[in-house]
Order: structure tokens, then C-alpha cells, then sequence
């Protein structure tokens, strides 16, 4: 396994400073943030689709470094009802990869209205009362699977053979069970981007959800949860107050090893070496507390303790 992190980790940094942090932390290499909910600080979308020399600036810059891209990362809803910048961010990011040999794209889901002619994302986490099921099939039989099906042509014709969809609250795929239902609509090109942080508020345990996923994992974004019992005691983990808010919060995005310790991160290295995962372990870093950088070093050095780097050599001796 290689490590490194999303470059909106360090997002008030310019582009040049980030990628010498990066060499400076030790890093392996970066996630690129190219739109959607990100503002892109360290990618700029239109130039990168209308440049060749920009897109060659752009790999020079890593390959200067000894960095690797580790992948583009197009994170928004690209099933909004009336905002479609966030799906054509996605489509431009997959054809953007193409050109620059990267095979892999992080994504959303993404989460459609409740309707044809509603105007808000409604996303649907209880099955009643019964106008619940009708939403769901609307969902993801009259826009969900079309549109992945669509996608999943795109990045055949673009070199894009793995798309890794985080399992994410409010969007249509949020855990293990309906991203094994899109792969089997659309095909293998859709994995999963196992972050365990929003599996740790949604109640489930990504531990196990490694040993379920197996080959569909795709992508890991290392970051962590903390949660607060007290407050969840009488909010639950359905929590919609503000990020900030640490205090008050019933569950918040923390440095990793603040939620939980060493021991978690080294059980849940071996469960993804066990899944035969040997992919990149992108750090994210949004703790709104710590220092960006601070946070990311602890991070980094946290995970070097845990992170199985070489091949297993074992032999069983011949007895």
C-alpha cells in the first residue's frame, strides 16, 4: 500500500507549495480535487480541458517531484435536480484523466430529487411511510442507474477503468449493500472509495465492510470520526448541526488516531491487505480544529506505524 493525500487538505496552499509539502511530509503522492464541492484551488478545470500544454505542465509538476497522481478526485452531486455544473465537472474530469494516463476517479453517487419535477435532493433513510419505495424507485431506476450506465461508456472511451463512488450520507450509495446494487446495474468500472469515517457515524463498521467489499474497493480515503456519546445519547448519530460546532455535534471529522487509536487503523490495514487491497490510503484531512498541516503530519506519521508497505515473502516450510 502507497501513501498520500487529497490536496484539499491543504487547500490555502498554491499549487507549487503544495506538491513540495507533499515531498517534504514524505508522501508518495497527491489526490487532485478537481470541482463539485471543491473549489479546486490546485486544478484548474477549463484550462485543463482546452490546454495540452497545461495538462503537460501539470504531470511535469509530479514527475519533478518523484509524485504520483493518485487520482482525480470529482466529489459533488452530479444528480442535483438543477444544478448539472457537478455532473459535467465529473464528465470533464474523467476525459481530462484520460489524456493524462490516470485511470482512476473518485466520486458521488450522487442524489437525485424525490421526483420529476422536484427541485431538491431528498435522500431516503427510512422505509416508511410507504411513499418512501416510490421515491427509491424513481431514484434508481429513472435517473441513478441511466446516468452510471452513461458515465460507465464515458470512461471505457477515456481509459478510465475504475471509478471509485464514496460511501456517503445523502447520496443514493452510502453503504455496502447499495454499492454492490449499482455494480451489479452497471458494471465493474464502479468500486468503492472505503472511507471510514462516515461509516463510523452511519452506525456501521468498516472493518467488516472491508471483508465485504473485497475487490470493489477501489480507493481509501484515510479519515477519521469522532464520536461523542453524551450528545448522541439524546441526538443520535442523525446529526445536522454545524461542522464547526465540535461541542455540540454527536459525531465530527477528526485527525486521524483522535477517534479512534493506532490499534483501530492497524486492525482496519490488515482487514484491506486481507481483501487483497493494495491500493493508495489518500488522507483527508478535515479537522476543523488542529492545524492543516499539523493535522496531516500526525496523520502521516500515525499511519506509517500500520500501513504494510512490502509483499508477504512467507514460505510454509516443507515438513
Amino acid at each position: 500500500m502507497k501513501l498520500g493525500f487529497v490536496s484539499d487538505s491543504l487547500g490555502g496552499l498554491g499549487f507549487q507549495e503544495l506538491l513540495d509539502t507533499a515531498v517534504r511530509l514524505g508522501a508518495e503522492g497527491v489526490e487532485i480535487n478537481t470541482g463539485g464541492w471543491s473549489t479546486a484551488p490546485h486544478f484548474d478545470l477549463d484550462a485543463m480541458k482546452s490546454s495540452t500544454d497545461a495538462r503537460k505542465a501539470f504531470r511535469r509538476a509530479f514527475d519533478d517531484r518523484g509524485l504520483e497522481i493518485i487520482c482525480l478526485n470529482a466529489n459533488g452531486n452530479p444528480l442535483h435536480p438543477v444544478d448539472t455544473s457537478q455532473a459535467e465537472c465529473l464528465k470533464d474530469t474523467i476525459r481530462i484523466a484520460g489524456d493524462l494516463g490516470i485511470t482512476t476517479i473518485c466520486a458521488m453517487s450522487g442524489l437525485p430529487a424525490g421526483a420529476p419535477d422536484d427541485t431538491t435532493p431528498n435522500w431516503i433513510v427510512s422505509s416508511w411511510p410507504p411513499e418512501t419505495r416510490t421515491i427509491l424507485d424513481y431514484q434508481w431506476n429513472d435517473v441513478l442507474i441511466p446516468f452510471w450506465g452513461e458515465i460507465v461508456d464515458l470512461a471505457k472511451v477515456h481509459g478510465v477503468r475504475r471509478i471509485a463512488l464514496e460511501l456517503h450520507g445523502n447520496q443514493c450509495v452510502f453503504n455496502v449493500s447499495s454499492a454492490e446494487k449499482l455494480r451489479e446495474a452497471v458494471g465493474p468500472v464502479i468500486g468503492v472509495n472505503l472511507d471510514p469515517s462516515h461509516l463510523f457515524w452511519m452506525g456501521a463498521d468498516p472493518l467488516v465492510a472491508a471483508e465485504a467489499l473485497r475487490d470493489a474497493i477501489y480507493h481509501v480515503h484515510a479519515k477519521d470520526t469522532m464520536l461523542n456519546p453524551q450528545v448522541q445519547a439524546t441526538r443520535s448519530l442523525l446529526e445536522n448541526g454545524s461542522l464547526t460546532d465540535i461541542v455540540s455535534r454527536s459525531w465530527s471529522y477528526i485527525t486521524l488516531g483522535f477517534g479512534h487509536g493506532e490499534e483501530w487503523w492497524r486492525q482496519f490495514c490488515y482487514r484491506l491487505r486481507m481483501a487483497k487491497y493494495d491500493g493508495w490510503l489518500s488522507i483527508e484531512h478535515e479537522d476543523v480544529l488542529l492545524n492543516s498541516e499539523e493535522g496531516l503530519v500526525k496523520s502521516i506519521e500515525m499511519l506509517r506505524n500500520v500501513l504494510p508497505v512490502a509483499p508477504s515473502d512467507y514460505v510454509p516450510q516443507a515438513i
